[in-house]
């Protein structure tokens, strides 16, 4: 088995723990992780594999330079990023973004920017 495959295989387990204790769709969160971190071997940070910027709840950050695109332009900026002690604590809080948060802030960190790390 390639590292790929593990860390996907790992991923993937933490994933379908996490439907079940939230409803978090495991696909949907396997399919975020994939595209975030190339496959799981690029995070921001130590552990934040879904590039979730840094809120008032996140206790570690990292500040990361990024390409936003704002108002349909591309602009650099540097921007603090959540960070994660662990793979499972990272999926933890994309879970609690997707099936907990307000539903009046669902989706606005989503839709207003898009975010590639340099």
């Amino acid at each position: 088995m390639n590292d790929r495959d593990q860390r996907l295989k790992e991923v993937a387990g933490i994933a379908a723990a996490l439907e079940k204790q939230t409803g978090c769709p495991a696909r949907l969160m396997i399919a975020q992780w994939a595209l975030e971190s190339e496959w799981g071997a690029k995070p921001v940070g130590h552990f934040n594999f879904f590039g979730i910027k840094k809120a008032a709840r996140h206790t570690q950050c990292c500040t990361v330079t990024t390409h936003e695109f704002v108002n349909g332009k591309s602009v650099v900026q540097d921007l603090e990023f959540a960070d994660y002690d662990s793979l499972a604590a990272s999926c933890a809080d994309y879970a609690w973004l997707i099936t907990a948060r307000p539903i009046g802030q669902r989706g606005r960190s989503f839709s207003r920017v898009a975010t590639s790390p340099l």
